[in-house]
This record gives structure tokens, sequence and C-alpha cells, in this order.
């Protein structure tokens, strides 16, 4: 599962049905069955019964874009992906080795935030470069990722000396992204479930030095509840909830696990937004948070920051189309959306996404 995670996820799914486990297990843990090779690259196999989900949901909700958005989700050999370079760790010749491979900078555009520490690359292209494995004691020169999966955190426009929350901080990319560009004063990654939790503290030290280490607080707490825990004490919060992930759905290696997850689907927007309130409360007034998912749906994306909007009366809408705009050409986006939310369409050629983002400002205490 992309970068999700917290206590929340867990209780508030049936426990009281007995599914718990079963849900926990086959929502985080399961890998997509991979399959045979198709033109070389290894093909996973497609879940017929979440397609048609899909098929009758998103082609009432994305019309016409739906076509070419779910030719892409369906052909894992034409997804591409991006390299965050790592701005604590150096790689001689790294660089000139990427632009051999056909590998740019990314946001190339002059945008509203975008540190000179940050540096992205990626290719029109699809294929993966090599991964680089774990080793203790060693920081790793790059994260492979979704170039999506960035625009949230350069829309959190996190500055030095900042209080920052990640509050579904797991598997650690999002955090890694944040160091890239400033050096938070505090900085609190929250990851409830205990695997997942070492999957985001190895991720941390794998790309953070220890002196910065040291200043990164990790938890492991109910989502839901920081927002009591820790009233008004943060500058900045990074809202990247738990969702139906369309692309790892698609692919769900068991059709039982695949009715399991759509039953269930209809219960994430209530945690996204007991999530959403939680950080809202833990926001100082003047602060800001990002809300982000990778799924296209209505109810996991816009239904819920609306009701955020129409309930907190303390939180009002940012502006993010200047950074829309500023990658327009390197992103897709659906037409029609607010000036406060965006959502990453993949296609061909632009196979990013899905990736909905959205940012609001606390504007007082109550």
């Amino acid at each position: 599962y992309h970068q999700v995670g917290v206590i929340s996820t867990i209780i508030f799914i049936h426990s009281r049905e007995g599914l718990l486990w079963l849900y926990y297990f086959s929502f985080f843990l399961l890998p997509p069955k991979l399959e045979k090779k198709t033109k070389g690259k290894l093909q996973k196999q497609i879940c017929q019964v979440v397609l048609e989900h899909f098929e009758k949901q998103y082609t009432a909700e994305l019309g016409d874009a739906w076509s070419s958005v779910r030719d892409v989700l369906t052909s894992p050999w034409c997804w591409q992906h991006a390299l965050l370079l790592n701005r604590f760790s150096w790689s001689p010749g790294l660089e000139s080795s990427l632009a051999e491979q056909g590998y740019q900078p990314a946001f190339p555009a002059a945008l509203p935030y975008l540190p000179a520490a940050f540096r992205c690359y990626s290719r029109p292209a699809p294929g993966r470069f090599p991964a680089q494995k774990h080793q203790p004691g060693r920081l790793k020169d790059y994260y492979l990722l979704n170039a999506a999966s960035l625009l949230p955190v350069l829309a959190l426009e996190v500055e030095h000396g900042e209080d920052v929350l990640d509050l579904c901080a797991a598997p650690g990319g999002k955090a890694v992204a944040i160091l890239q560009c400033a050096c938070p004063g505090h900085f609190h990654c929250n990851e409830y479930d205990d695997l997942r939790s070492r999957w985001l503290e190895q991720t941390i030290e794998s790309f953070i030095p220890d002196p910065l280490i040291n200043l990164i607080r990790v938890s492991k707490l109910d989502g839901r509840q920081i927002g009591d825990l820790q009233p008004e004490f943060y500058d900045k919060v990074l809202v990247d909830a738990p969702c139906s992930n369309d692309r790892s759905w698609l692919f769900s290696a068991d059709p039982q696990q695949a009715l399991l997850r759509l039953m269930q689907r209809k219960e994430l927007s209530s945690l996204q937004f007991q999530l959403l309130r939680s950080a809202v409360k833990a926001l100082r007034p003047g602060g800001s948070l990002v809300y982000s998912t990778c799924t296209l749906s209505k109810a996991e994306n816009s239904d819920v920051i609306n009701l955020v909007l129409n309930s907190c009366r303390n939180v009002m809408p940012v502006d993010i189309s200047g950074m829309a705009r500023g990658v327009s050409q390197e992103f897709s986006f659906l037409s029609g959306m607010q000036q406060h939310e965006l959502l990453v369409l993949p296609e061909r050629g632009r196979a990013w996404g899905p990736m909905y983002v959205a940012k609001l400002k606390k504007v007082s205490s109550t």
C-alpha cells in the first residue's frame, strides 16, 4: 500500500465483525501477483472485479477521461518512475549517468515553491532505474517514486525552522522529500503499525544523516487523536491519507481480497475526514495543511475536503493553481477542479498519478 498507515485504518474497519486482521493483511501486506512477461516486462494480472467496479464509478466521475486513464493504469509496462536525489549524499557521476539514460531535471518551470536543494529527475520513457539496497550506516543517493507524489510536498511549502507533522508517514517518501526542501525546527513522523513504522524508520535511516535524524520524532499514535494530544502545535501538517490505491487495487492477487477491499472502500472517507479534523486541531492559527491521496475517487477526495470546509469554520481553502500551471507540461490534470485542489490523471508519456492534492489554512483557534 502506498505511503499510508495509521491506527485508525485498523481500528475503524469492522473489527467488530472479526475482519480486522484479514483486512489488515490483505490491505497492506499482500503484494500484487506477478504473471508472465509481456514485451520483455513483467506484467501483473488485472483483477476483473476491481476493474468492473472502477469502470462504473470512474466513467461516471471522469467521463471521457477515464478511457485513457484506464489504459495507463492497466498497462504497468508504460508506467514511469522518477528519482529524487538525496542532498545528504553525493554520488559522483550519478547525474551524468541519468542524463545518458534520458533523464532530465523535473519541474523545470518556475514554481511558487521549489528549493534549490530539491532535485528530481524523470524521463518520458517507461522503465525503472535500479533500486539501492538498504545498508546500515550508509546513505542512499536517490529515492525512486511516482513524480506526482512530490506535489503534496511542494504544495506544503515547508520553510526552515517550522514545526511539521507528517500524520500518515510510512513508508517515508514524502518525509524524505520534505527534508530535501528544508530543515524543520521539529519534525514529527507518525505511523501506528509496527511493521510499517520500522519501514519508515529504515527509510529515514537510509536517507537522513544522524545529526538530523536526532531532530525527527517517529511515533505510533492514532492519527485521529494527535490533534487532541498536541493542539495547535504545528505550522504545517501533511495528511497523505489511507485511501483506495487505484494502481495496486487493480492488481489484487486474490478476488476475495479485492471484494473485501471494495466492501470497505465506502468507509475510508469517514476515516479520512477524522484524520483531517485531527490535523486542523494540530495546526496553529495561520498554519496550513495539505491533504493527498493516490486515488481518483471523488468520495475520498473533493467530497472529504468539502465536508471539512463546511464543518470547520476556522479553515479556508488555499489557491494552488499556480503550482499546477507550473507543472502542467509534466502532468495531466482533471479539468473543472477548484483552485485549492488538483487531480493528476495518468496518460501515456505522462504516466504519473493518480494523485489528489488539496491545501487548506487554519485562520483561527475556533
